[in-house]
C-alpha cells in the first residue's frame, strides 16, 4: 500500500529510509512546540499557552498529512518563526489589534494564498518581486527575530537616553540563554541533528535542578482548543486590516516558494528547463496549512527549510512528512513539559534561527545602489519599528522611487510599483486601523496616478538625454559652432 502511495521505488527510497528521514527532519524542527506558543502566549496578547500549544500541533498534523498524502514531497509544515513574532508584537502590541483579529487577517491571507496557488497569478507575482527585496525581507524577519530573542533573554533592555541597552549580563537567565546559544551553534556545526530543541531542553533542565525556575510535570491531559474558530472579521473593511493580511501573505508566500524550490533541487524534482515536478500540489498543501492553522489558533503555516535536514537522510516522497505528522501528533502529552520550559530557554532559539535568515543578505546585489540600499533599509527597518509591514511598505517605496529617478525605471514591475504604492497607502492609515477601505483605494488611487505622472517625467528625462546624445554625435560642428 505505501508503494501504491508515496511510489518509493520510482523515486529510489525505502520505508526505513523514509522514516529515519522523518525523524531527522521532526529533531531540527521540534523547538516550534515551544517556542510559538511561548511568543504567541507573550502576556498581554491574551492567548493561553496551552490553547496555542494544541493549535500549533494540530497545525503541524494537518499541514504534513496534506504535504505528505497529497502533493507526495517530503516536506514539514508548521507555525513559521517571525510571523508569529509579527502577529504578537508586531500587530497586537503594536498596531493594538486583538488576537482574534490578526487570526482573521492570518485566515484572509491564507485564503488568497489559496486562491494564487491555483492560478497563473502565482508565477507572477514570484516572478515580479525583485530578487535583492526578496533577501532584504527575509535578512529583516531575522533581525525582528534577533531582538525579541535577545529581549526574552534579558540580553537587551529599555534605556530612555539610547531606546535600548545593555541589560544585566551576570543574571542566571543571561547566563544560561548565552550557554544555550552556544550549544545550538556547537550541535549545528558539529551536524547533531536537533540541535535547537537539544539546546531548550539543557537550558530548561539545567534551571530545574539549579532552583532558577520550576518544573509541572512531563506528560499530562491534551489542552483545550480554547482559540479555535476564534476569529474577529470586525475590521475585514479597513485599510489597516488589508495592510497586515498582505504582510502575511507577502511572507509566507516568498517564503513558501523559497523554501519548496531548495528542497525541489536536493531532491531533483527540478527538470531541465527549471519547472518543479508537483509543485502546484505542495504550495496549495501549505496554503491550505495556513488557513487550517487560523481556524485552529495560531499565525501562518509554512514550508520548513529545515526539512533539508530529512532530505539529507535520503527523504524523497510524501512519507517522510507523514512520520513527521506522527511524531508530532505525539507530542500532543507533553504540554505540562512544553509550559514548563522558561523564556529564557526559548529566547536563544530565536536568535539562532535569525542568523540562519540573516544569510539573505548575502545573495543581495552589492554592486547596485539601486538594489541594496531599499533592501537594507527593509531589513534595518523592520526590528526598530517592531514591523515586518513597516518595513516592507518603506523598503519598496524607496525602491520605486530610487529606480525611477536614478535612470533604471526599467526594472521596476507592476508588481514593485503596486506594493510600493500599497505601502504609501498603509503607512497613511497605520496608526487607525479602522480606516474605511474606500479612503484606502481613493489614496491607491492618487498614489497610481502620482506613479504615472513620476513614470512619464522620467521617461521624457530619458528621450531628452537621448536626444542630445544623439545631437551631440550627428550634429557638423560647424552647425554646432554657429
Amino acid at each position: 500500500m505505501l508503494e501504491n502511495i508515496f511510489k518509493l521505488k520510482e523515486n529510489g527510497t525505502s520505508v526505513k529510509t523514509e522514516l529515519l528521514a522523518g525523524l531527522a527532519t521532526f529533531l531540527t524542527m521540534a523547538y516550534i512546540i515551544v517556542v510559538n506558543p511561548a511568543i504567541l502566549s507573550t502576556e498581554g496578547t491574551g492567548m493561553d499557552f496551552g490553547g496555542v500549544f494544541v493549535a500549533t500541533i494540530i497545525a503541524a498534523v494537518v499541514g504534513c498529512l496534506i504535504m505528505g498524502l497529497w502533493a507526495n514531497w517530503p516536506i514539514a509544515l508548521a507555525p513559521g518563526m517571525g510571523l508569529n513574532a509579527f502577529f504578537a508584537f508586531g500587530v497586537v502590541f503594536g498596531m493594538g489589534y486583538t488576537y482574534q483579529q490578526a487570526l482573521a487577517a492570518v485566515f484572509i491571507a491564507g485564503i488568497v494564498f489559496l486562491i494564487l496557488s491555483v492560478t497563473p497569478a502565482r508565477q507572477w507575482i514570484i516572478n515580479s518581486i525583485p530578487k535583492s527585496m526578496k533577501f532584504g525581507v527575509g535578512a529583516g524577519i531575522g533581525l525582528f527575530l534577533a531582538i525579541i530573542g535577545l529581549k526574552n533573554a534579558g540580553v537587551v533592555v529599555d534605556n530612555p537616553a539610547t531606546l535600548v541597552g545593555l541589560g544585566d549580563v551576570s543574571s542566571m537567565p543571561v547566563i544560561l540563554a548565552a550557554v544555550g546559544f552556544a550549544i545550538m551553534a556547537i550541535l549545528d556545526k558539529r551536524g547533531v541533528p536537533g540541535s535547537i530543541i537539544i539546546g531548550i531542553l539543557a537550558v530548561s533542565i539545567i534551571a530545574w535542578v539549579s532552583g532558577v525556575s520550576a518544573i509541572d510535570g512531563v506528560v499530562g491531559s491534551v489542552p483545550p482548543a480554547v482559540h479555535a474558530f476564534s476569529m474577529d472579521f470586525s475590521l475585514v473593511a479597513t485599510a489597516g486590516f488589508i495592510g497586515v493580511a498582505f504582510a502575511f501573505l507577502f511572507v509566507d508566500f516568498f517564503d513558501t516558494a523559497g523554501t519548496l524550490t531548495s528542497v525541489a533541487n536536493l531532491t531533483g524534482k527540478v527538470d531541465q528547463d527549471g519547472n518543479v515536478d508537483g509543485i502546484g500540489r505542495a504550495v496549495l498543501a501549505d496554503s491550505t496549512a495556513t488557513t487550517i492553522g487560523a481556524l485552529v489558533g495560531t499565525s501562518n503555516t509554512t514550508s520548513y527549510i529545515e526539512s533539508g535536514a530529512g532530505v539529507k537522510e535520503g527523504g524523497r516522497t510524501g512519507l517522510t512528512a507523514v512520520a513527521v505528522a506522527v511524531l508530532f501528533a505525539i507530542c500532543l502529552f507533553l504540554a505540562p513539559l512544553a509550559q514548563s520550559i522558561p523564556a529564557f530557554a526559548t529566547a536563544p532559539a530565536l536568535v539562532f534561527v535569525a542568523t540562519f535568515f540573516l544569510k539573505n543578505l548575502r545573495d543581495i546585489e552589492w554592486d547596485d545602489v539601486s538594489e541594496y540600499a531599499p533592501a537594507v533599509l527593509a531589513a534595518v527597518l523592520m526590528p526598530l519599528t517592531f514591523s515586518i509591514a513597516h518595513g516592507i511598505a518603506l523598503g519598496f517605496i524607496a525602491y520605486v522611487v530610487i529606480k525611477a529617478l536614478s535612470g533604471r525605471h526599467e526594472d521596476l514591475n507592476a508588481g514593485s510599483i503596486v506594493i510600493g504604492v500599497n505601502g504609501i497607502t498603509a503607512l497613511g492609515f497605520c496608526n487607525d486601523p479602522s480606516t474605511p477601505i474606500l479612503k484606502n483605494c481613493l489614496s491607491v488611487l492618487s498614489g497610481l496616478i502620482v506613479a504615472s505622472i513620476i513614470s512619464s517625467s522620467v521617461q521624457v528625462l530619458k528621450s531628452l538625454e537621448d536626444c542630445t546624445v544623439y545631437c551631440t554625435l550627428n550634429v557638423p560642428s560647424s552647425l554646432a559652432t554657429t
